[in-house]
């Protein structure tokens, strides 16, 4: 059992002081052996059902209808063949960037955001909103797109920080663990928005619960494609993923932002204020998936409706995969843009079920974020040379 328990803490250590070029490594072998496992599950799956030409006859067994080899470029055309494949590739990173960095934002200190969903879906409301009133106030121009879509990104930001300050402060303030208190608000969130949209703001006269369409004014136009998809809207996301990491790895508010989650007795002993730090880092945290829900309100829905995806969800994998971070979470957000793009494009193309479709789309995301998972576990008990110093310029 003891030395069962030292090969455990030995791989934590080893995982935690890996170094950027080895944590790729991991990933890019982790990515290898999720497509080979995959294969294998497509190939099996492709002989317990019946379809007209199957691609491979096997004596005694029948035929296998799935052919993995055409299923994984069928994935790969799906995400970047063409340019509406393209666009609609781009649209979906856009959006993990917002909500993986709003996951990191929170990991980074320490905290665990579990609540970007329903930060995602009131500031989505809030948006959509703000654009339905000043739409209607200014021109149909350049200069009233300038006005409206800054200010329902704004709004959206607001009300989602406001959201994720609850639990900020009953973390800080009650010691209430931000897991649990996240995942009740998203539930309330949701709430909140079906019910304001379904008796008071929404569209009444449909059938469906979802606000009007927003002016011409206040949407942001495709630019590759046709896919609603937004170049200024990748830039912002890019931009805010180069700002966070400049916060948080090479300014004084970031480092402390970073101990007062991570150690919040030895801030407060240093005179940090941990409690406010850590409001404020879930504040932030929740403005960024407020900024995800504006831009999918104003990119790609243009109105509130329910069943606004999961995107806030999908973050959370997106934040563990790049290792918490803001940098990493651009790779991060394009593959699993690519997956969820290509995914479309199977069962759209080859008639795979969605159910496996979602089987591969998980295998990858698991295998490859399992080991910075770890690695994240690893660092936040301690392990590895030292749990708040710095390693290739990223920390928990």
């Amino acid at each position: 059992m003891s030395a069962g328990r030292d090969r455990v803490e030995a791989t934590l250590d080893r995982l935690v002081d890996a170094s950027v070029l080895e944590r790729l490594q991991i990933s890019l072998a982790a990515l290898v052996f999720a497509i080979i496992v995959g294969a294998v599950l497509v190939f099996v799956s492709g002989l317990i059902v019946d379809c007209p030409d199957p691609f491979l006859s096997l004596p005694g067994v029948g035929g296998a209808c799935y052919n993995p080899f055409e299923v994984y470029w069928t994935m790969i055309t799906g995400s970047f063949g063409s340019l509406t494949a393209l666009g609609r590739t781009l649209q979906e990173t856009t959006l993990l960037l917002f909500t993986g960095l709003s996951v990191a934002v929170a990991f980074r200190a320490g905290l665990f955001n579990i609540g970007t969903q329903g930060q995602m879906i009131l500031g989505a409301l809030g948006a959509a909103l703000t654009a339905l009133w000043l739409g209607e106030l200014v021109p149909e121009s350049l200069l009233g797109a300038l006005i409206v879509i800054p200010a329902g990104v704004v709004v959206g930001a607001v009300i989602g920080g406001l959201w994720g300050m609850l639990p900020g402060l009953m973390k800080a303030y009650a010691d209430a663990h931000e897991v649990i208190t996240t995942i009740m608000l998203n539930f309330i969130a949701m709430g909140i928005a079906f019910w304001l949209v379904q008796n008071h703001v929404g569209n009444l006269e449909s059938d469906s619960v979802l606000t009007h369409t927003i002016p011409d004014v206040a949407q942001l136009s495709p630019t590759i494609g046709g896919t609603r998809f937004s170049l200024w809207a990748l830039l912002a996301a890019l931009a805010a993923a180069i700002g966070i990491y400049v916060l948080y790895d090479r300014t004084i508010l970031g480092y402390e932002l970073r101990t007062s989650g991570l150690q919040e007795a030895a801030a407060e002993y240093g005179g940090v204020n941990a409690k406010r730090n850590i409001v404020t880092s879930m504040t932030l945290s929740g403005a960024l998936g407020g900024i995800a829900g504006s831009i999918y309100v104003l990119m790609v829905q243009y109105r509130w409706q329910d069943g606004i995806p999961p995107l806030g969800f999908d973050g959370i994998a997106v934040s563990i995969l790049a290792g918490n971070n803001p940098i990493g979470v651009i790779p991060a957000a394009v593959l699993f843009g690519a997956m969820q793009s290509g995914s479309v494009a199977l069962n759209l193309t080859l008639g795979v079920p969605p159910e496996l479709v979602e089987v591969l789309r998980g295998l990858i995301i698991l295998f490859i974020a399992m080991p910075e998972f770890f690695r994240m576990i690893g660092k936040r008990y301690g392990y590895g040379s030292d749990p708040l110093a710095t390693d290739g310029g990223e920390n928990v």
